[in-house]
C-alpha cells in the first residue's frame, strides 16, 4: 500500500523549498527594481500554500517509505515542482501561455535547456536567474536534494536515491545515504562555486558567471543571451565552460573520490570514465580536422569550437558557441549521435550513457564470441565486476524503448508536418534532455517555431495538441523511462 499521508508530509517539504527559491528570486527582483518582484512573491505565496494544506494532509504520517513510495514522490516532484516553477513566467506576463510557461520550466528541472524565447535578453534578471536556477535544482534531481534533510522525518532514503538515480547501478560512497547526497551536493556546489570564481576572472560579469554557473554545472545549457556562449566571443570563457561541462558529465562518485579522497588509481581504472574520454576524444578529433579542411578556423579555433560543441552536446548541456548548422552535413548527424551517447550515469546529464554503451558493447563481443565457443561461459565485467543478468536486462531493455521511442517520435511529429531534419533531431534532444537540435530547431533557433501542435491551448486539447504537450515535455518522459528501467540492482563499482 502507497503511504499517502508520507507522501503529501515530503511534498510538502518539498513546496516549502521551491518557496523559498522563489522568495530568493524576489530579493533579485528587488535588487534590480524591476516589474517580477510581484509575480515571484504571489508564486512563492502559492507554493508555499500548497506546502502548508500537503503538510496538514501528512500530519501523523506512518515513519516509512516503499519503493512504490519512493517512485510516486519522484514522478510528482517532476510535476507539481514545474507547475509551481512556471508561475513566475506566466504571472509576469513574459511568457503570456500556460503550456509555454509549463514548458519552458519543465525543460529547465529536466536540464532540457531547449526553450520557446525568442529574445532571451528582454527578461528581467529574476526571472532569467530563476530559469538557471530550475536547472540547478533539477540538476541532481530535485528529490536528491531532499534525501539529505529526510532524518528530519524520521525515514529512511534509500528508496527515494533509487527512485532518483540515473544509471543501472547505485553507487554509494557512505553506507548512510544520507550522507552520501550531502558529499554529492557538497561536490556540487563546489564545482559552481569555482565557476563562478573564473568567469569573472575571465571578465564576464557576476550575474551572468553564477547564471552560467548554475546551468553548466548542473549542464541545463540556458543561458542569459540568446546566441548562448557565442555571445561573449572569448576563448577563455569556452575553455572554462567545456572544463566544468566535461567535469559535470563525470560520476559524482568519482568527483568524490577525486577531490575529496585523492583516489587516482580507482578514477583511472573506472570502464565508464574511459568510454567517457575515448568517445570525447574521438568525436573532438573528428571534428576538429573536418573543420579544419571545410571551414575558414584555424588550427586552434577548429579544436576550441569542436570541443566546445562535443563536449556540450555529448554532456546534454546544450551550450553552444558556433551554429553547427553552418558546418558541413556530415557534422549535422555527428551532432546527433553524439546527443545519443550521453555521458556518465551518476551525473547530471541525459542521454544513453556511456557505462550502458559499455555493457552492450560487451555482451555483443561476447556473442560473437559464443559463435565460435558456443559452451563458453562468458561473464561481463565493469571495473573488475561481474555485471549481473538483471542490470544487462534493464540495459538493454531501456536501450530498446529507447530507440523505439526515438523512431516513434520521428514519425509522428513528421506527421505533423516537421520537416525530416528538425523531426529526428528534436525527439533525439528532448528524449537526452540536450537542447538543440538540427534545421530550424538548431542552435540559431528557438523551438517557438514548431506547428501548433505542440502548444495546448488553454484547456481545450484536441489530439494534435495532446501529442505536442507530450513531445515538448518529452524530457519529462525521458526521466520516467530511465527510472522505470534502471533501479534493478545495487552493484557497488566503486566500493
Amino acid at each position: 500500500m502507497i503511504n499517502a499521508k508520507m507522501i503529501a508530509r515530503i511534498m510538502g517539504a518539498l513546496f516549502f523549498i521551491e518557496a523559498g527559491f522563489l522568495i530568493l528570486c524576489s530579493f533579485l527582483a528587488v535588487y534590480y527594481n524591476e516589474s517580477d518582484i510581484s509575480a515571484f512573491l504571489y508564486s512563492a505565496a502559492i507554493t508555499a500554500g500548497a506546502g502548508s494544506i500537503a503538510a496538514l494532509a501528512g500530519k501523523n504520517a506512518e515513519k516509512r517509505i516503499s519503493r512504490r513510495d519512493g517512485y510516486v514522490i519522484v514522478t510528482l516532484a517532476w510535476v507539481f515542482f514545474s507547475l509551481f516553477g512556471m508561475l513566475p513566467f506566466y504571472l509576469s506576463g513574459y511568457i503570456p501561455t500556460i503550456t509555454d510557461a509549463f514548458f519552458e520550466t519543465m525543460s529547465g528541472f529536466t536540464t532540457t535547456g531547449a526553450s520557446i524565447l525568442d529574445n532571451i535578453e528582454s527578461l528581467p534578471h529574476g526571472l532569467l536567474f530563476w530559469r538557471s536556477m530550475t536547472q540547478w535544482i533539477g540538476g541532481l534531481g530535485i528529490v536528491f536534494f531532499t534525501i539529505a534533510v529526510l532524518p528530519i522525518f524520521g525515514v529512511g532514503s534509500v528508496q527515494l536515491f533509487a527512485a532518483e538515480a540515473t544509471g543501472p547501478t547505485h553507487d554509494k560512497v557512505h553506507p548512510r545515504i544520507g550522507v552520501t547526497a550531502k558529499w554529492i551536493w557538497t561536490i556540487y556546489l563546489g564545482l559552481t562555486i569555482t565557476e563562478i570564481i573564473l568567469l569573472v576572472a575571465g571578465g564576464m560579469n557576476f550575474f551572468d558567471s553564477v547564471c552560467h554557473s548554475l546551468t553548466t554545472t548542473a549542464t541545463g545549457g540556458y543561458s542569459t543571451k540568446q546566441n548562448s556562449i557565442a555571445a561573449f566571443n572569448s576563448p577563455y570563457i569556452e575553455y572554462i565552460i567545456t572544463l566544468f561541462m566535461f567535469l559535470a558529465g563525470i560520476n559524482f562518485t568519482l568527483l568524490y573520490l577525486l577531490f575529496l579522497k585523492g583516489n587516482f588509481k580507482r578514477l583511472l581504472q573506472n570502464t565508464e570514465l574511459h568510454w567517457y574520454l575515448g568517445t570525447v576524444g574521438f568525436f573532438t578529433l573528428f571534428t576538429t580536422v573536418t573543420l579544419i579542411f571545410t571551414s575558414p578556423f584555424g588550427i586552434e579555433e577548429s579544436f576550441r569550437k569542436a570541443i566546445f560543441q562535443v563536449v556540450s552536446l555529448q554532456t546534454t548541456t546544450g551550450f553552444i558557441s558556433a551554429d553547427y548548422m553552418t558546418w558541413v552535413p556530415v557534422l549535422w548527424t555527428l551532432m546527433c549521435i553524439i546527443m545519443l551517447f550521453g555521458a556518465c550515469a551518476g551525473s547530471t546529464t541525459g542521454g544513453i550513457k556511456c557505462i550502458r554503451i559499455a555493457i552492450m558493447s560487451r555482451i555483443s563481443k561476447n556473442e560473437f564470441k559464443h559463435i565460435i565457443h558456443p559452451n563458453a561461459i562468458l561473464p561481463v565485467r565493469i571495473n573488475h565486476q561481474v555485471v549481473s543478468s538483471t542490470t544487462k536486462s534493464a540495459v538493454l531493455a531501456f536501450i530498446f524503448l529507447y530507440m523505439a521511442i526515438i523512431f516513434i517520435g520521428w514519425l509522428v511529429l513528421m506527421l505533423f508536418g516537421v520537416g525530416f531534419e528538425e523531426a529526428y533531431s528534436v525527439v533525439i534532444s528532448s528524449l537526452g534532455n540536450v537542447g538543440p537540435g538540427i534545421g530550424k530547431c538548431g542552435p540559431s533557433y528557438s523551438w517557438n517555431g514548431l506547428p501548433d501542435a505542440a502548444k495546448m491551448d488553454k484547456c481545450n486539447i484536441d489530439a494534435d495538441r495532446a501529442f505536442g504537450v507530450i513531445y515538448r515535455t518529452s524530457a519529462l518522459h525521458a526521466e520516467f523511462l530511465e527510472k522505470a528501467l534502471t533501479f534493478t540492482s545495487y552493484n557497488h563499482f566503486y566500493t
